[in-house]
């Protein structure tokens, strides 16, 4: 939500869900909710303009391009370079787009991340 809340500051949002596929990649763990649910969730939330499911080809730069927004914000842990980012944009044409990552984390509360909650939850149950 933070993330979402800080992106809305910039203009209108566009959230690219991550496929299972592409979940499973990145993180070495299946998802524990299916794509087609997280994207239902995503799209309920107040500042979202429009949420689409990642390209099944992992083809992040055609998202990007089919999208064109202005500016792109990556969340603190998000496992992407926004230098290698920068350089493909600028390789399709598209180096106008502004590639930020938000710095900031949102710890107001412990259980501030899908990862802590999973963590919480074993330690709670594996008494």
């Amino acid at each position: 939500m933070f993330l979402i809340n800080e992106a809305a500051k910039l203009g209108d949002v566009y959230v690219v869900v991550a496929t299972d596929k592409n979940r499973e990649l990145y993180s070495g763990e299946p998802p524990i909710i299916p794509e087609q649910q997280r994207l239902e969730l995503i799209k309920a939330i107040k500042n979202v303009k429009e949420a689409i499911i990642g390209r099944p080809d992992n083809d992040t730069l055609k998202t990007v391009e089919d999208i064109n927004p202005d500016v792109i914000l990556l969340g603190p842990d998000q496992k992407f370079s926004v230098e290698k980012l920068k350089s493909g944009l600028e390789a399709k044409g598209l180096g106008r787009i502004d590639v930020r990552r938000l710095e900031t984390y949102y710890d107001k509360y412990k259980l501030h991340s899908s990862s802590l909650i999973k963590k919480k939850i074993i330690e709670t149950y594996k008494k």
